[in-house]
């Protein structure tokens, strides 16, 4: 099937070097021989490659070269420079990383000026609906809830090799790559973290509970978040504050690329699911047209809260709640349209008979018909 990157990494591939990240098998390698059929591919993590690279001895009449993993070579941005500075392009380069590339210590002299970057998601409904246009589009949401966007257990379609496929896919992130890219050796505690983090999808998470729970400080709490972030295992959404620094200080919430990890009910699952989407919509966004929007949840000194608010420019453009069957709407739409009263309002419904739309503003649409036609620009 056709990614949705596709087209854009093609037009910068004349131009720049290709930064591809995203979490390990959301389909990096396999789009980046999808772009150009004569393409030269080299893998640090093969011994034999690692010797290639390091003598630089690739087919320069390919089109398109390939480094798999390239951030595991000690200054490696300094190294891809130099290439770059005294050859440039053709050979197109991209390179792909199952890492955030700009987060290592290792990365040397800057890139500034001479790549563009791509973040890979896992498959969410609009990418399915517009690449395999589903007759049932509830039945591939209900896919996703169960066993995740990942492409391979996705596209296999079967829960028991779905589970297996998830065991070895967090142990080789936790037992190779983090030992190999941030030197962590409490790996047991790690896997604790990654447990404790499944039953708390969509709740504020308190770094001194975590702390307690593990018997460490808040300090490391925060480190080993922070890692298994850059290794896109999960990702945060800080509550929304005008104020960006206390913003970031504030509880936040923390949900999975693979919204088959949580543990928690439905309900849970679907909120991660909408943030994965949503998160990949502004990714999408900024990599592809450069347009800064932000992922936020609202909450107020009461405790009143509000799922997702996503910004343009630090200003609140569109508050959206999550239910699992609650066709009423929620409250708290009200108490926040008081500060933001130029914001659209939705409320998104997995088991709703009729859409609807209020005085107020607000709407409440089925997930599966929001989630395939999401769009996060005004029309």
């Amino acid at each position: 099937m056709k990614r949705y990157l596709e087209k854009y990494i093609l037009k910068d591939l004349k131009k720049k070097i290709v930064l591809l990240t995203g979490s390990r098998q959301t389909g990096k390698t396999t789009l980046s021989k999808m772009l150009i059929s004569d393409y030269d591919y080299f893998n640090y993590d093969s011994s034999e490659d690692r010797l290639s690279l390091l003598k630089k001895s690739w087919d320069r009449s390919k089109n398109l070269v390939i480094f798999d993993e390239l951030h595991k070579l000690k200054n490696w941005k300094s190294w891809l420079k130099g290439i770059y500075d005294t050859e440039g392009v053709p050979p197109a380069i991209i390179v792909t990383g199952s890492a955030k590339l700009d987060s290592y210590r290792k990365a040397g002299d800057s890139l500034a000026g001479r790549f563009f970057q791509f973040r890979l998601h896992p498959l969410d409904l609009k990418e399915i609906n517009n690449s395999i246009k589903p007759k049932n589009l509830d039945a591939e949401l209900n896919k996703l809830l169960n066993i995740g966007g990942f492409p391979e257990p996705f596209l296999d379609g079967d829960l028991l090799f779905y589970n297996r496929w998830k065991k070895s896919h967090l142990d080789i992130i936790i037992k190779q790559d983090l030992i190999d890219l941030e030197n962590v050796q409490q790996i047991t505690s790690i896997e604790i973290l990654i447990q404790l983090l499944r039953k708390r999808v969509g709740s504020p998470v308190s770094y001194s509970s975590l702390a307690g729970d593990l018997q460490c400080s808040d300090k490391t709490i925060k480190r080993w978040l922070t890692i298994l972030e850059n290794m896109y295992v999960i990702f945060r959404v800080s509550p929304f504050h005008k104020n960006i620094a206390r913003s970031i200080l504030k509880t936040p919430k923390f949900y999975f690329y693979d919204t088959g990890q949580v543990a928690g009910d439905s309900g849970a699952k679907l909120e991660n699911l909408v943030a994965c989407a949503l998160l990949k919509e502004i990714h999408y966004l900024a990599d592809c047209y450069g347009k800064e929007k932000s992922l936020y949840y609202l909450k107020n000194k009461d405790g009143k809260e509000i799922d997702f608010c996503i910004t343009d420019n630090q200003n609140p453009g569109l508050l959206i709640e999550v239910k699992w069957r609650d066709e009423k709407i929620s409250p708290n739409f009200n108490i926040f349209q008081k500060f933001f009263p130029k914001v659209e309002m939705i409320q998104i419904v997995k088991n709703l008979k009729r859409e609807k739309t209020f005085p107020n503003g607000v709407e409440v649409r089925s997930a599966h018909r929001w989630l395939s036609r999401l769009s996060l620009e005004k029309k």
